[in-house]
């Protein structure tokens, strides 16, 4: 079955219980294990949304945020759990924040109150890449995840606690050391269409960033890594490590580093998606890196 050989992949030999702890425990094996990438993008392929899970299942690569989303959530409901969507709207740029553009696909896990979040509503998210390891409750104020500080903020009222799924909007600053600002949550439109054009228009267009430069993220522990075009990033809360990777070979082996699936990708795709990077990296630095 899918789910089972999802779930050993993430280091489960057995379906977990419906609970906190255990959503918890999906979370974090999810982003330490399942790299999040732009890879196939990177190469002119880009994967399917419907087929996340499957290729979750299979060891493959998932991709970036709607399919990691996906992928997570048909396991999440095969398990049991009670699963909602919204639609996000990821920034960087102030400019960029009351955009209206799905860009990010919102999980939320409903009906596991606890003294801290008696409404029992659980932000999942192991599409964000360099993000927090285990699901935020949604309530307003601060949250640390292994030392990173991220922040709910407003969007949504008191009485928004009484519906069954959670709240409709909320807002959300990410830690300082994050790869990007903030992201608005809304009840706008996220079901299967409105996903599949998105991802369609950020897996294809040129202007798209997903298309302009590589990344793969994951979680080690308590660090985050990313490798971002020729850069390999490693950030704890209190501290930061960059390396330029300037050979081929260095370059291969952060995708090791990473555990990125890429048994797939021939020598000749390497060679010309890293020349392209490369090149891409050296007009940026020339460019003062802006």
């Amino acid at each position: 079955m899918t789910s089972e050989s999802y779930l050993r992949r993430l280091g489960f030999e057995a379906r977990p219980a419906v609970s906190v702890d255990s959503l918890r425990a999906l979370h974090r094996a999810h982003v330490e294990r399942i790299p999040y990438d732009n890879l196939s993008i990177q190469l002119d392929r880009p994967d399917d949304v419907p087929g996340s899970a499957a290729r979750a299942a299979d060891g493959g690569r998932i991709g970036y945020c709607f399919q990691q989303n996906s992928a997570f959530e048909d396991l999440l409901v095969d398990l049991g759990f009670a699963i909602s969507r919204r639609h996000g709207h990821v920034w960087t740029a102030p400019a960029d924040q009351l955009g209206g553009a799905l860009n990010h696909l919102v999980l939320v896990a409903s009906g596991l109150s606890t003294d801290e979040n008696p409404g029992g509503h659980w932000w999942v998210d192991v599409g964000l890449g360099d993000a927090f390891a285990e699901p935020l409750p949604l309530v307003r104020g601060e949250h640390v995840d292994d030392g990173f500080r991220y922040e709910i903020g407003a969007g949504y009222g008191a009485q928004a606690a009484g519906r069954p799924t959670g709240p409709a909007a909320w807002t959300f600053a990410h830690d300082p050391t994050g790869a990007f600002s903030g992201i608005v949550a809304t009840s706008r439109p996220s079901d299967a269409a409105a996903v599949e054009d998105a991802h369609v228009r950020l897996s294809t267009e040129p202007d798209s960033p997903f298309r302009k430069v590589l990344v793969v993220q994951r979680r080690s522990g308590e660090t985050a890594l990313t490798l971002r075009g020729c850069l390999l990033h490693e950030v704890t809360a209190t501290s930061s490590k960059t390396t330029e990777l300037t050979t081929y070979a260095d370059w291969r082996a952060a995708f090791d580093h990473l555990a990125l699936s890429v048994a797939d990708v021939t020598e000749d795709e390497w060679q010309r998606l890293w020349t392209r990077t490369r090149a891409s990296h050296e007009a940026w630095t020339a460019a003062g890196r802006p």
